[in-house]
């Protein structure tokens, strides 16, 4: 619980009569956001907001999936660039990945903005609106970078439904200099303090013998049925799975004709956990069901990671405070604070972000008429007006929150003090 002097339960030290409590139940105390630099703030993005709003139309009308993003990119670099953020492509060794940059001040702001889609059903997750709102933070924050002493730094993020792009990024240093990192994601109802599972990417390859399925179904090694057997029991294992534990997958391939013992199969599979380490416990377990698939059946297996795993959300306090203060300013009602645990988003390559670096990703909702993220109506719903209105609200709140904590000398110091410190251990890491 924060206090007003003293410290707080995060260490947080905080001077006498400074601070203002804007939300003492998630331990963190912010000084209240400069109304000057918020109202030029939020005078950019209002006078951006048509081509924001078109920013997100354009990115969902034309649906790209993981590191494949190349016109979602060039739409999205398009305002920052004419804005004067310095562009560079391809951080990082991905094609699709990029950074915009803008001012010189020593407290380095990140916005982050996703723009893939999944397979067949697009924008079901709605990262247009992602890549629209963190474009509108930027170029509110560029109104005031000077006031605030900020650089702001939009970053593309490719391949977040499948492939990792932030984790590929923050491991190959494109991320060492800033001092936060924000984002906002859409789904069906406002949720400050997000929560999200860890995750593995499985591919479990099974290789068994052709052979005739009727003349000589003897000298056949049924990989399909390794499949088969695999799937029963990561069934039978699911009464077993600890609290947050959770396994789903497909049949990637299972053969090739009825009369054809199928000599290798595949199977997909997500194993999520409420953390690394409950996520580790899974893994061991779900691993001996693909064992079992292949000695059953005589074959052999092989279990291979086609991401990196995602660690889940650990939000900063002091960032989440602010934010929920600024999005209660845009007229929205958050879900209330003690049901945001029962409310896991699936999960997100951001979670290794707010590993390291503080960060914020809440969500904003929108009106998807029941529906929810990954269905066919939720990217139908990506475009209707309250999608367009989240793009504004979340800029908005976004940039708010960035002003808020660059202006208050406690958590500037803090967070540059976190910069030092990630830079340091990079270099000794490399020594």
């Amino acid at each position: 619980m924060s206090a007003r002097n003293g410290s707080d339960d995060q260490g947080y030290r905080i001077p006498n009569g400074r601070h203002s409590i804007v939300d003492r139940s998630v331990d963190a105390a912010v000084a209240p956001v400069d109304s000057d630099s918020a109202a030029a703030a939020d005078s950019a993005i209002a006078a951006e907001r048509e081509r924001l709003v078109a920013l997100s139309h354009d990115i969902h009308a034309e649906p790209e999936l993981a590191f494949e993003e190349f016109r979602s990119v060039a739409k999205t670099i398009e305002p920052l660039a004419e804005r004067g953020f310095e562009i560079e492509t391809g951080v990082g060794d991905l094609p699709t990945a990029f950074t915009a940059t803008y001012g010189s001040g020593d407290l380095v702001v990140g916005l982050f903005a996703e723009y893939d889609a999944l397979p067949e059903i697009g924008h079901a997750c709605g990262h247009n609106i992602i890549a629209a709102s963190s474009v509108g933070a930027g170029l509110g924050l560029a109104a005031v970078a000077d006031a605030c002493d900020i650089t702001i730094k939009v970053f593309g993020t490719p391949a977040e439904e499948s492939g990792g792009g932030k984790v590929l990024m923050l491991e190959r240093g494109v991320f060492d200099d800033i001092a936060m990192a924000l984002m906002v994601h859409p789904g069906p109802e406002d949720i400050v303090g997000a929560r999200s599972l860890a995750l593995a990417d499985l591919e479990v390859r099974f290789l068994g013998r052709e052979s005739h399925a009727s003349a000589a179904p003897e000298y056949g090694r049924n990989a399909g049925d390794a499949v088969t057997i695999a799937q029963v029991a990561l069934g039978l294992l699911r009464q077993h799975l600890l609290p947050g534990q959770q396994l789903h997958g497909i049949v990637g391939s299972g053969g090739v004709a009825p009369n054809i013992v199928p000599g290798h199969a595949e199977l997909l599979y997500y194993l999520r956990a409420v953390d690394s380490a409950a996520l580790d416990d899974l893994m061991r377990r779900a691993s001996a069901c693909f064992e079992a698939g292949a000695l059953a059946t005589g074959c052999t297996h092989e279990i291979r990671q086609l991401a990196p795993t995602y660690t889940e959300l650990t939000p900063d306090a002091a960032l989440l405070c602010a934010y929920r203060e600024q999005i209660l300013g845009a007229g929205r009602v958050p879900i209330a604070r003690e049901l945001e645990a029962a409310r896991p988003l699936g999960s997100t390559d951001m979670g290794n972000v707010t590993n390291v670096i503080p960060g914020i990703h809440p969500v904003i909702g929108i009106d998807a008429g029941g529906a929810v993220t990954h269905q066919p109506a939720f990217a139908a719903a990506a475009v209707n007006a309250s999608a367009d209105r989240a793009v504004i609200d979340a800029a908005t709140a976004l940039a708010r929150t960035a002003i808020q904590l660059s202006r208050d000398e406690f958590h500037r110091d803090r967070l540059s003090e976190r910069v030092r410190q990630r830079q340091f251990q990079r270099q000794e890491d490399i020594r």
